[in-house]
């Protein structure tokens, strides 16, 4: 999540995620959305606004054209991306067929779907470019996103794939071409290839902003909450699919110097709350999972262009039902935690909070530095939620027999989802008040 982050230091694709949890990721001023091409409104595609519509209709209008237009944009960019990423770096030989398919994964066969509901949008326009009903054409074309299942669960190899590549002198030589040229609006190949997620996400974002618009006894009254409901039950599986995926991906990147290490929790967690990078207290640079039922400290490992992306476990896991948490001042942590090794002069340590577990084991104590404020309290809120989730399982798991034990509660992958997705949609919601009010 974010810590997916996703793929760089640390992350957040928390990836309304509701999509795959990814590494905690750090705070950027720019949005995580593509830049946007400039926008036209619904009311300049008409020769004169209809004195009938009032001022709530009109807002609805340019809500679905919104929609609309975003689906052609999407199409472009989808086709673009195969025309001049994918096909170059076949025909120039820059990556095998097999690499570039495991990169791109599905991404061939999403566009044919999007084009199918553009030309549902585009015929429900009538003879004043105006749209009565939505609601139906979505509740009807919905059920096709269930395909975002298996381009999403490639997502994790496809990006950890694409970073090794990026050590190739020719892949990254194309690379920075590519996004130095216009076509590419400053966008790196991972942005184009993470379109159909950020897509995915403002479906239910879009109806909503419908809805609002929509007056009482409006044929969509009915359709649009129906509709809202589906999209998010979709997202909601095809985030609990990729979570699945990327905490398989993950543990089978892990490397153990001990077999006391290998910990049954980790084979059990089926998704991931959160990794990314934390110095320990001597400065040195850790790359921490933490799986839904444990917390695992890890070491990344040098490896070849060829081979797959590993971490050397470090120090013994910590599962999460019994695991401790302080959130430690800014200063100098106490002598059973102290970073004064790793920092010189007048640098005060921040940011930093300490884990421990006691248990089947000796007692463990690690004092964990996070790269900013903002990151440390996502360390620190996905820490509690895993803490709390595995203490109510293993509750749960004591009085009841192992029939009757129940699965997690589906909102708890939302909620994860929410946390990697927080710094996309505040992007959105801010980028659509600002329409609002030039409107």
């Amino acid at each position: 999540m974010f810590i997916y982050f996703h793929q760089r230091s640390i992350s957040f694709r928390t990836e309304a995620r509701p999509l795959p949890p990814m590494p905690i990721r750090t705070r950027q001023k720019a949005s995580s959305f593509p830049r946007r091409r400039n926008s036209q409104l619904w009311s300049d595609t008409v020769d004169s606004l209809s004195h009938e519509l009032s001022t709530k209709e009109i807002k609805r209008q340019e809500v679905i054209y919104e929609l609309t237009q975003g689906e052609k944009q999407l199409i472009e960019d989808l086709s673009l991306v195969k025309k001049v990423y994918y096909e170059p770096m076949l025909k120039l030989d820059i990556m095998t067929e097999s690499e570039l398919g495991q990169i791109f994964g599905t991404l061939d066969s999403l566009i044919p779907l999007h084009e199918d509901l553009l030309a549902r949008l585009e015929g429900l326009r009538g003879a004043e470019k105006t749209v009565q009903e939505v609601g139906p054409t979505m509740m009807d074309w919905f059920p096709c996103l269930e395909a975002y299942i298996t381009y999403c669960c490639n997502q994790v190899g496809a990006k950890a794939l694409l970073d090794q590549k990026k050590q190739d002198r020719r892949v990254e030589h194309f690379l920075r071409l590519c996004q130095e040229s216009s076509f590419s609006r400053k966008l790196d190949l991972w942005n184009f290839l993470d379109l159909p997620r950020s897509r995915l996400v403002k479906y239910p974002l879009l109806l909503k902003e419908i809805q609002k618009s929509t007056p009482p006894e409006h044929p969509d009254e009915e359709a649009l909450p129906q509709a809202m409901e589906l999209i998010q039950r979709i997202i909601t599986e095809v985030n609990l699919k990729t979570g699945e995926a990327e905490c398989q991906f993950y543990r089978r990147g892990l490397c153990y110097s001990e077999d006391s290490q290998r910990v049954s929790e980790i084979q059990a967690s089926r998704f991931l709350y959160c990794h990314g990078e934390l110095k320990s207290t001597k400065g040195q640079k850790l790359h921490v999972f933490l799986f839904e039922l444990v917390l695992v400290l890890t070491r990344p490992m040098a490896q070849d262009r060829e081979g797959p992306v590993q971490f050397q476990v470090y120090r013994q896991p910590l599962p999460a039902a019994h695991l401790h948490l302080e959130d430690l001042p800014d200063g100098e942590p106490s002598s059973s935690g102290s970073f004064r090794g790793a920092f010189t002069g007048n640098d005060k340590v921040k940011n930093c909070f300490r884990v421990s577990a006691t248990g089947r084991s000796k007692s463990q104590s690690h004092c964990l530095q996070a790269n900013d404020s903002f990151n440390k309290q996502q360390w620190i809120s996905c820490l509690r939620q895993a803490m709390v989730q595995s203490r109510d399982r293993q509750a749960q798991s004591s009085h009841c027999k192992p029939s009757e034990r129940l699965s997690p509660d589906p909102a708890l992958y939302n909620n994860i989802a929410e946390l990697n997705l927080n710094s996309d949609l505040l992007s959105y919601t801010l980028s659509r008040n600002c329409e609002n009010n030039v409107m």
